[in-house]
């Protein structure tokens, strides 16, 4: 089936990958504009990109995926089907009507309908998760279901080892849906929960919570977007790993000053030892 392929992240692009082996190879992928990175701030392509070239694809990055640029690109790719994997913008009209699109969305919609849901499921304390192939619509995530996977969440799981399990699970799913093409069906009513956007808030620790809601914080942050800790001087200690105690207590382990590499918590105090 000829396929465009509209992505961003590492996620996406590990699922670009499954999918160009096999015969459902997009035509096109559209990603977004390469952004600075790094204490450096050098411009850097999107993990997509970077992906799609090593696999000789080619690529459009753009800005306005909703724009008359953007859709002329892609209706000169031919697709029967759009694939949208953690593309980071909204989709909107005239695009959703002028092709098919299905979306590789890691969660068990409707639970975790949004932009961070594996986040949210490890900060949730949920004990499973999962992937649905549905139809982009006009509502957040809210499309018909052609297939749904589950995955279970280890007590030990942090977002980089269990998104790494429900990429290869969202490729599988996907390549199936688009080989066998599954009727859809419509998401249940009932259930729904929204997954919002990691902002810089969430990612501060509050030691006045549970020691456990804080150690799911650091894992469902570790190791893309990493929590932090306040510090008295005003500015925050990165924290990698950490353990809840039974006696109530946050145990960090692995922890990066300002600035700095990281580093274990004990060799922290050592060296800021008064």
């Amino acid at each position: 089936m000829r396929t465009v392929f509209l992505g961003t992240s590492a996620f996406a692009a590990g699922v670009l990958e499954r999918l160009a082996a096999t015969p459902h190879r997009p035509a096109l992928v559209v990603t977004r504009p390469d952004r600075p990175a790094g204490r450096g701030r050098r411009l850097t392509p999107p993990p997509v990109a970077t992906a799609a070239r090593a696999l000789e694809l080619g690529v459009a990055q753009t800005e306005r995926v909703n724009g008359d640029e953007a859709r002329a690109a892609i209706a000169a790719a031919r697709p029967e089907v759009v694939v949208v994997c953690a593309f980071g913008a909204l989709i909107t009209e005239p695009l959703l009507s002028d092709f098919e699109l299905l979306n590789v969305h890691p969660s068990l919609l409707p639970r975790w309908r949004g932009a961070a849901p594996i986040e949210r499921a490890i900060m949730a304390g949920d004990q499973r998760t999962g992937v649905a192939i549905m139809r982009v619509t006009a509502g957040l995530d809210e499309g018909p279901v052609a297939l749904v996977g589950d995955e279970p969440i280890a007590r030990e799981d942090d977002y980089g080892t269990l998104s790494g399990r429900l990429q290869g699970l969202g490729a599988d799913l996907l390549v199936r849906a688009l080989d066998e093409r599954p009727p859809l069906r419509p998401q249940p009513e009932d259930g729904v929960t929204y997954a919002d956007k990691i902002s810089a808030r969430a990612r501060i620790l509050d030691p006045s919570a549970p020691a456990i809601e804080q150690e799911r914080v650091v894992r469902a942050l570790h190791p893309h977007i990493g929590a932090r800790l306040a510090l008295p001087d005003g500015s925050y200690l990165g924290v990698r790993r950490a353990r809840a105690r039974e006696d109530g207590t946050l145990e960090l382990l692995e922890v990066q000053p300002p600035g700095g590499r990281p580093m274990s918590y004990a060799e922290y105090l050592r060296g800021h030892a008064r």
